[in-house]
């Protein structure tokens, strides 16, 4: 693992002002107000309703580790026109012994990726380019293309931060990708997640945080709602169909 906190910190000035967004986020007050997030464990995944704050978390967490907002490797820059968020602008972190030589060095010492599901295609074509090399991912399915980034750039130690994964993939290419947060966890690597699948966390010994009004908190998969629900619908669909088709 190379990151043992994140929190953040604001300065004591007027132009912070916590009922505004992101302070008014339950999940961000409580890295403001408390002992912020803490990992526990190589791949950490973040589960919540759509709004909870689980991207602005992930997003925060890549760009204050030196992570383009845009999503890709570290050490590229995409979006030159995109400025830190808030949130990730004020994010800090407290480092093992092994991560602190990619978090508080020099910006070409620190290895990982951000993959964000609606940048990530364009993010790997740029990278790609920038290497001289071509590849060909308009010819791939949007899901081809998310393995094909998983393949070629989740193979050393580094800190990967990954927001909604799945949206692209099947049943068989979450599994996949499971192997691969598997071997990164065992390598010394560093996941962050966040995600809708309980495919996903129900990877072994993996920390899952769910995040919501409450703010961030730990629980067991067999305790999320999403697996709950999941395993309702697969039961009896019409028990939930029936409220919605009338």
């Amino acid at each position: 693992m190379l990151i043992e906190r994140a929190y953040a910190h604001l300065p004591d000035s007027d132009e912070f002002d916590r009922s505004q967004w992101p302070w008014s986020v339950p999940c961000v007050r409580q890295l403001l107000d408390t002992n912020g997030l803490r990992f526990t464990a190589p791949v950490t995944f973040l589960v919540g309703e759509n709004g909870s704050g689980k991207s602005t978390l992930v997003e925060a967490l890549a760009e204050a580790y030196g992570l383009d907002s845009y999503g890709g490797s570290a050490g590229y820059k995409y979006a030159s026109s995109r400025t830190r968020s808030l949130l990730g602008d004020v994010m800090r972190f407290d480092a093992t012994t092994d991560g602190r030589r990619m978090v508080r060095g020099p910006r070409v010492r620190r290895k990982g990726f951000f993959l964000r599901a609606e940048t990530a295609l364009e993010a790997l074509r740029s990278e790609m380019a920038g290497k001289g090399l071509s590849v060909q991912v308009d010819y791939v399915s949007h899901g081809e293309g998310f393995l094909a980034a998983f393949r070629d750039k989740f193979h050393q130690r580094g800190l990967y931060v990954l927001d909604e994964p799945e949206s692209a993939l099947s049943f068989t290419s979450c599994l996949e990708l499971v192997g691969i947060l598997a071997e990164l966890g065992r390598m010394g690597a560093q996941v962050v997640c966040a995600t809708h699948s309980p495919l996903l966390t129900a990877l072994p010994g993996a920390e899952i945080v769910e995040v919501g009004e409450h703010g961030m908190r730990p629980v067991e998969w067999s305790d999320l709602a999403i697996v709950d629900h999941w395993r309702r619908y697969l039961a009896d669909p019409n028990a939930y169909l029936r409220h919605i088709t009338g």
